[in-house]
């Protein structure tokens, strides 16, 4: 199989998806694709989201409890 075979492939069955079940549910082509997009959007940014709390919530931890030199330091 070379490059031309794989595109007309993916061509043929993989981007009609939107067309297709915009006409199963009865709605417009572009409101399928717009969430498709809106859901990739979001799908990526939550872990990005978990990650900037995560931070937060361990810089706060690290302001709150500092470490004091023991008695064996001295």
């Amino acid at each position: 199989m070379n490059i031309e075979q794989i595109r007309y492939f993916f061509a043929k069955h993989g981007f009609n998806v939107s067309t297709r079940l915009a006409d199963k549910f009865g709605m417009q082509v572009n409101q399928v694709r717009l969430f498709f997009i809106y859901a990739s959007f979001f799908t990526l940014g939550i872990p990005f989201l978990f990650y900037l709390i995560l931070a937060f919530t361990l810089r706060i931890k690290d302001f709150f409890y500092q470490k004091r030199p023991s008695v064996f330091d001295l």
